[in-house]
């Protein structure tokens, strides 16, 4: 299964694996066909972003060096975790992940276990978005994933029913942190520890 699946991202096939909020569609992040491919099957328009997923910090760091400074203190802060951050990207790298905000790039650090922990430490990052239709249920299990999706896959990795909430999404970066999407953990709290992470103040 992990074997199937890193031959699949190397291969710039989409695949199917467990996160810490709910199965993702994931991909090679610097294959811009694969993210392509990854939009298609989910019907979802390339103007939106998709999040760039990392086994840790410092291979965030590695795939984004601009990262280096006061941003990375937060990342830091901050993950693993059941975010995703918005961060600066001013060398506008991935430009396929960013949607229509290109000078800035969504990026986690899932607080993994199971399966995707060793497929990530082998491949390093994947690109990820909810394994779903567009507009559809977030998948909590492997058999919640619709069949379109699955035939589209080059694997399938299952890591049991999953919380099912999808992460939730906080801009870093403006003056103040700020809460793009509700998700795993309700506003306020994230909110707080976004703002204890960075010691801003709230705007």
């Amino acid at each position: 299964m992990i074997d199937e699946a890193v031959a699949a991202l190397d291969a710039g096939k989409p695949v199917v694996l467990p996160t810490d909020t709910v199965y993702g569609l994931c991909a090679d992040p610097a294959n811009e066909a694969a993210a392509r491919a990854v939009y298609t099957l989910k019907g979802r328009q390339a103007r939106q972003p998709t999040a760039l997923i990392a086994r840790d910090v410092d291979s965030l760091v590695e795939l984004i060096p601009e990262l280096h400074g006061p941003v990375e203190d937060e990342l830091r802060a901050l993950l693993p975790g059941p975010f995703t951050l918005v961060v600066p990207n001013p060398a506008r790298r991935f430009p396929w992940l960013a949607g229509e905000r290109p000078d800035t790039i969504g990026v986690r650090v899932p607080e993994l276990h199971g399966p995707s922990v060793e497929v990530l430490a082998r491949v390093g990052a994947v690109l990820a978005t909810s394994a779903n239709l567009a507009g559809g249920p977030d998948p909590r299990r492997l058999e919640d994933v619709p069949d379109e999706i699955r035939a589209g896959c080059g694997a399938l990795v299952d890591g049991g029913e999953l919380p099912g909430t999808p992460s939730t999404v906080l801009d870093l970066t403006g003056p103040a942190p700020r809460v793009i999407r509700e998700g795993a953990l309700p506003a306020d709290e994230a909110l707080a520890r976004a703002l204890a992470a960075t010691g801003r103040s709230r705007q």
